[in-house]
């Protein structure tokens, strides 16, 4: 499983092994919390993702503390970045203001006063500095490879400057999570060392730890006002049933997984409680395609297998009507979420199945038909192999349905259930012809876009290095495109470039996008009340991202 699928990979994985034993009698609490006096249960959260090991490194993404998402109760961020919201400002945190400078080529934050380390250190600029600047120094610790050039500080200020432009990586900078400089400047190798004893300005401190459970406590000289959740009981689960039979049962209130029928195997269990949110995010889900290989190097045949693709079906089907939200815009674009940069020119043009148009494209560019057979302009039978591990059943029955719908083309698919470590292998070193695979994601379309088509990720075929653009886009206009809204010194040259993306996107066909990504959960409202929904949307509700901890300082008891 890759950590940049944050929001996909753990739940389409299904291990054939049974649930953890012991791990369903969750739920019990324990006293204190929020106020003097109070009595509150415990927050029971579960994740997929089997044993854990006892590392709490927030950097690393096989640790504990980042696979369970607890590294979020512990560090806090410079800033509160909404991902249910992109939109939205960022709320002040660890730093009450900022101010952008030299068309985002620089930042100068305002530290926090008042803050203590658990450890009961105070928190002062040196230690936002130093969280910079760790970056800087260790590349491997630099996860959206920030461009930092320098970092200083200045009483309780701290200017952190970049070799380029950092405007759509806004949000990424705000997140950045503030370390104590007096405990990580005598670690021997941050990239690599393991962190037991996690020590950060957020609310809860690590009081237990077993390979199954993870217990974090309320910490009484937290800056806020303490959180009313006394205690987070982390319980890491073997496989995906194993985790939903722990939601049904009530065993887990919180988590992210993918249940099939989710409606009668999860809600219908306590419809009065048990709750799904599935927010969509600015990036992509979708069918990837080797654009190196013949005959799919072919524009028009991209064109066509899109306009018979069934999103629809991919939601209610493969989704199971609630996981991914369906992508209708023909930019790629997720709605609501990218509505506003949405350029006029593709403004309310919406996907739609249409075959008879798709094989009119075809046997118009030299693509013929021999029966229902559809050849390539050379006399080929065009067939296509799609491939997904064989575990991640959502991507399996969307294969499926992918299937289904380029026979009424005349295509002749076949499944190809992988292996996940040699599909991770071959599908970055591009060989493959087509897949099911996410995309990045960030506050405006630029992370998508650039994730499917930036020239600069180009890898040659073989090269299993590829983080990037994996079905090999080529098209200099697109790379130059992503450059310039990166860069732009206004809004109107971004809308420019972005109207250049939208087109490459619509006209090239570079990923067919057929689903949202999201920061949902399945939860329940039987303990505590206040998690966001449609009506207040305050904060994405993926248990294992940033968000997490603005969900849980929202929450009261419901008793």
């Amino acid at each position: 499983m890759r950590v940049n699928r944050t929001i996909t990979s753990v739940f389409a994985c299904s291990l054939a092994i049974a649930g953890l034993a012991g791990c369903s009698s969750s739920g019990s609490g324990g006293t204190g919390g929020g106020s003097k006096g109070s009595s509150a249960q415990a927050l029971t959260i579960g994740m997929p993702d089997g044993p854990m090991t006892d590392n709490n490194n927030p950097y690393i993404s096989s640790s504990a503390s980042n696979q369970l998402g607890y590294r979020f109760m512990i560090y806090e961020p410079v800033a509160m970045v909404n991902a249910a919201e992109p939109a939205q400002a960022a709320q002040p945190w660890l730093a009450t203001g900022w101010t952008w400078a030299n068309n985002y080529h620089s930042i100068t934050l305002t530290a926090r006063t008042g803050v203590t380390f658990s450890d009961g250190t105070p928190m002062t600029a040196a230690d936002i500095a130093y969280s910079f600047s760790i970056m800087k120094q260790y590349s491997a610790l630099n996860t959206y490879a920030l461009d930092i050039s320098n970092v200083t500080t200045s009483g309780n200020t701290v200017t952190v400057t970049f070799g380029s432009s950092q405007f759509v990586h806004q949000d990424d900078v705000l997140s950045t999570l503030v370390i104590p400089k007096h405990i990580w400047s005598t670690m021997s190798n941050p990239t690599t060392d393991t962190v037991a004893n996690p020590v950060g300005t957020g609310p809860y401190t690590l009081t237990s730890f077993t390979p199954q459970t993870t217990t974090l406590t309320v910490r009484k000289s937290y800056w806020q006002a303490l959180p009313k959740v006394p205690k987070l009981l982390y319980t890491s689960y073997t496989a995906n049933d194993a985790q939903t039979t722990a939601l049904s049962s009530g065993a887990t209130q919180w988590s992210y997984v993918f249940i099939p029928n989710v409606q009668s195997v999860f809600e219908a269990k306590d419809p009065a409680h048990f709750k799904i949110w599935f927010p969509p995010t600015l990036s992509a889900d979708g069918l990837w395609i080797n654009t190196t290989v013949a005959p799919f190097n072919n524009v028009n045949l991209r064109k066509a297998m899109s306009m018979v693709i069934d999103r629809g079906d991919i939601f209610t089907q493969g989704e199971s009507g609630y996981f991914k939200p369906e992508i209708t815009s023909v930019t790629g674009l997720p709605t609501p979420a990218g509505n506003s940069f949405i350029t006029s020119q593709f403004q309310g043009q919406n996907a739609s199945v249409n075959v008879a148009a798709a094989k009119a494209l075809l046997t118009s560019n030299g693509f013929t038909y021999s029966g229902t057979t559809l050849k390539d302009p050379s006399g080929k039978p065009v067939t296509i192999t799609l491939t997904d591990p064989a575990g991640w059943s959502d991507y399996q029955t969307d294969l499926s349905i992918i299937q289904d719908n380029f026979a009424s083309l005349g295509i002749t698919a076949t499944i190809d259930k992988a292996d996940q470590n040699a599909w991770t292998t071959a599908f970055a070193a591009g060989n493959f012809q087509a897949a099911m695979h996410w995309s990045n994601g960030g506050a405006t379309p630029y992370d998508m876009y650039e994730n499917i088509m930036d020239g600069a990720d180009l890898e040659p075929i073989g090269n299993s290095k590829a983080v990037g653009n994996y079905g090999r886009f080529n098209d200099p206009a697109a790379t130059a495109a992503l450059n310039a809204y990166a860069n732009a010194a206004s809004d109107t040259a971004r809308t420019a470039a972005l109207n250049t993306l939208e087109q490459i996107m619509v006209n090239e066909v570079p990923m067919i996008p057929t689903s949202a990504g999201n920061v949902g959960a399945e939860y329940s409202t039987r303990d505590y009340i206040g998690w966001p929904t449609d009506a207040n949307p305050y904060a994405g509700i993926q248990p294992t991202t940033e968000g997490a901890l603005d969900v849980v300082l929202h929450l009261t008891p419901a008793k």
